[in-house]
């Protein structure tokens, strides 16, 4: 058993023997900054809304295989609509936050792209080689200003090749997790949180490539150290957790008077100097993260496509399979979408039930969409880590109870009769939604210590990675039908897999989300930014 087995445990039975630190309180005036400041740098700014061709959400959802390439333009647009800051959010709902979202210093701008809590502790580094004729460097996204800051001059793509194996190509996105910029709220459990933050992020731009044509394969497994060396990065405060390469040479650069430089070259020991500006006086760090961070960095099982196949979720078998009805077209354009996903908090409302091909498009999302391609999965996805099961309240035509989803046969199978709003409610954290007015509770189950066991401790990383994708994908979807959806960690996994009969099957619910219709007519606050 390895230190991940051990947080993985206290994790989902923190409800019942809480973790360290017992009584931890935030501090909200000590909180860190939402994005990155680096005061010596330079920088251009990215493309906005170029015109680039139709994109529908289906066709995101798709994972049939792509051949297309990036340009400057797709870059900026795809980093724009999944985690640049499009508008500010000031609706009415069950936050407890309602109250001092309208002073500035307190506002909440929305991103395409969702996050535990809202925090976004993602960092996008976007790696420039040779090959687009422009200066090669590293430079930094700046979601408020949808830039890019100068933090090194010179190619040092070969830095990111000889850390990654296999890598070819020399234009890459690399994400790295700012631990602080969530523990400071969640203290010991936000390792759990940010591994699915970096999982929904990698959905989003695999949804947003999808879409556009292309096909993107993010590395989970590779040097993380020589990256965070290459970054200037301590490696228990950030640390790169994905990188991403960018197929085609990007040629259409946008900061034009540096195409002069384009043969500029770096040594091997080139590396960032720079260093952000800390908003926070205090940075407290947590032992049991670190710690479990240190162990997966420290793994270095290789992985290929098939490594994953025996941490496979497994369906019960049922002899009642319920075929689901055809999906509803998600015809709905994707930046649209993704300008509009948010939330719900507290806005559910059980009527109207949520339509039958309503449901039946969630699902297909959450499980199709949601298996995210990598290193150790193929460019499909496959095999999916993840599984979904159904509490159904209030959908149309379906009895109230609990049902088995199988995504091969795009069918459901009812395992418990009966309404599940009690139980849902008595085991969920937190006031700010009504689980029973949801029109279902969707479940994601995965088998976390199977991955682990099979290629290590860099497994739990894996299996969260696809836990955040399926989140992504139904909220996506959710936003594309104008239905309403949330997610939440803030629940009793042990009562969960007890009701679910899970023992011996090494499942674990992960994480709930909640669709369903919402009340008509709530006051709401537009202010977009683009």
């Amino acid at each position: 058993m390895s230190l991940a087995h051990d947080y993985l445990n206290a994790i989902v039975r923190r409800r019942r023997e809480p973790m360290e630190p017992l009584e931890f309180e935030p501090d909200w005036n000590d909180k860190p900054r939402k994005f990155k400041v680096y005061e010596e740098a330079t920088s251009f700014p990215l493309p906005t809304r170029e015109a680039l061709p139709p994109a529908t959400v289906a066709a995101g959802l798709d994972p049939s295989p792509r051949t297309g390439t990036f340009t400057v333009a797709r870059l900026g647009q795809m980093l724009r609509e999944s985690y640049g800051m499009l508008g500010r959010r000031l609706g009415v709902q069950g936050n407890n936050d309602r109250l001092t979202l309208p002073r500035y210093h307190n506002a909440v701008y929305h991103r395409g792209t969702a996050s535990g809590g809202g925090l976004y502790p993602a960092e996008i580094y976007w790696v420039r080689g040779r090959s687009t004729g422009t200066m090669p460097g590293v430079h930094s996204y700046s979601p408020p200003h949808h830039s890019m800051e100068r933090l090194l001059v010179g190619d040092v793509s070969g830095q990111v090749r000889d850390a990654v194996p296999g890598l070819e190509g020399d234009q890459f996105l690399l994400v790295g997790i700012k631990f602080w910029k969530n523990a400071f709220k969640y203290n010991s459990f936000s390792y759990h949180v940010v591994t699915m933050d970096l999982g929904a992020l990698l959905g989003s731009w695999q949804t947003w490539a999808r879409a556009h044509g292309i096909e993107l394969r993010p590395r989970l497994s590779f040097d993380e150290l020589r990256l965070n060396r290459l970054l200037g990065l301590d490696t228990a405060m950030e640390s790169v957790m994905a990188v991403v390469p960018l197929p085609g040479a990007l040629p259409d650069g946008h900061d034009g008077h540096d195409r002069a430089a384009g043969g500029h070259g770096a040594g091997d020991g080139a590396r960032v100097r720079m260093r952000e500006s800390e908003r926070s006086k205090t940075v407290i760090r947590f032992p049991t993260t670190e710690a479990v961070h240190a162990s997966i960095v420290a793994d270095t099982t290789p992985v290929d496509e098939t490594s994953l196949i025996g941490a496979r979720p497994v369906v019960p078998h049922s002899e009642d399979w319920l075929p689901l009805p055809p999906p509803r077209p998600l015809t709905a354009d994707l930046s649209t979408t993704l300008r509009s996903r948010r939330s719900s908090f507290g806005r559910f409302s059980a009527r109207p039930a949520l339509r039958q091909a309503e449901f039946s498009a969630l699902l297909h999302a959450g499980s199709r969409a949601g298996a995210l391609a990598s290193d150790a999965k193929r460019g499909d996805g496959g095999p999916a880590l993840t599984r979904l099961v159904a509490f159904v309240n209030h959908v149309d035509g379906l009895s109230s109870g609990v049902y088995h989803h199988d995504a091969e046969r795009h069918a459901i199978a009812l395992v418990q009769d009966g309404d599940p709003g009690l139980f849902l409610q008595r085991n969920y954290f937190l006031s700010n939604y009504n689980l029973e007015q949801a029109a279902a509770v969707l479940v994601v189950l995965a088998r976390p210590g199977a991955a682990m066991d099979t290629i290590g401790p860099r497994g739990y990383r894996y299996v969260n990675a696809e836990v955040g994708a399926v989140a992504q994908a139904v909220y996506t979807a959710s936003a594309a039908l104008g239905v309403g959806c949330g997610a939440a960690l803030g629940f009793d996994n042990v009562s969960f897999a007890e009701q679910l009969d899970l023992s011996g099957t090494g499942e674990w619910p992960l994480l709930l989300l909640m669709v369903g219709n919402e009340r008509r007519g709530e006051p709401d606050f537009d202010y977009r930014l683009d």
